[in-house]
């Protein structure tokens, strides 16, 4: 079984890209983030053609999420319910995994409105998270870097959203209370592995990038775990995402 995580940055504008990636890495499970478009919006038609039923969650202009996959998704639910009308969180259940997609809050800067909102809604999430059934995947645009092996230039992103401590508190704290594993950092612990670039200054060809998408897992789906890679080539050709898909396959 593979399951593929994808911040599209706009579905719409990427909709050829995201066919391609269907048609060629015939996911059984791809999660999307930054949908950028209403749930009505979602191209269904196209996507049901290739054999995808999907689950979306979508937000006009905004965030977004969306679960495709080849088998059917049961008990479907959407956000924290804590009220918080952003759509940044869809899971359901797929041949007994417990899967959730998030688009964790970007934080803007430190110190800002935005930055605590992130903090709390991590604290929000973490808390939801351990009533979830297992198996449970977590996947998505965390928006946090967790370690400076995590970052193209630790000094340059030291303090910085995205790497700062507290941003990167709430992520381990919310990876050690659920007992999840980090299915990319298991892959390479040494680093150096990205999964977003910035369109500027040749970020992509330099490999100046930073790790903030990820699979988390539950102990016993970990131990299924036969690979889990960056899919890089997605990242390249004309007008991409500026996230390459981060994919794991489970026997």
């Amino acid at each position: 079984m593979k399951i593929v995580t994808w911040n599209i940055n706009s579905v719409r504008a990427r909709l050829e890209r995201l066919l391609d990636f269907l048609k060629t890495r015939q996911p059984d499970v791809l999660c999307l983030q930054e949908l950028k478009c209403t749930s009505e919006q979602f191209p269904r038609i196209e996507v049901q053609a290739l054999g995808y039923r999907a689950e979306v969650f979508g937000q006009k202009t905004y965030n977004g999420v969306a679960i495709l996959s080849k088998d059917p998704v049961t008990d479907v639910v959407q956000n924290l319910g804590d009220g918080d009308e952003q759509a940044r969180l869809i899971a359901g259940t797929v041949n007994g995994i417990r899967v959730v997609t998030i688009y964790a809050p970007n934080g803007q800067a430190l110190g800002t409105p935005a930055y605590q909102y992130k903090l709390e809604w991590y604290g929000k999430l973490s808390r939801w998270l351990g009533s979830q059934p297992r198996p449970l995947l977590v996947c998505g645009d965390f928006n946090v870097a967790p370690e400076d092996l995590d970052t193209w230039d630790p000094a340059l992103w030291q303090g910085q959203t995205l790497a700062s401590p507290k941003e990167r508190e709430v992520f381990a704290a919310l990876v050690k209370a659920n007992s999840l594993t980090d299915l990319l950092r298991l892959e390479h612990p040494e680093g150096g592995v990205y999964t977003w670039w910035d369109y500027r200054a040749g970020a992509l060809k330099k490999n100046q990038g930073l790790r903030i998408d990820h699979l988390l897992v539950s102990e016993d789906l970990a131990a299924r775990c036969a690979e889990a890679e960056v899919d890089r080539q997605a990242r390249e050709g004309p007008q991409p995402s500026d996230h390459a898909p981060v994919w794991a396959r489970f026997t």
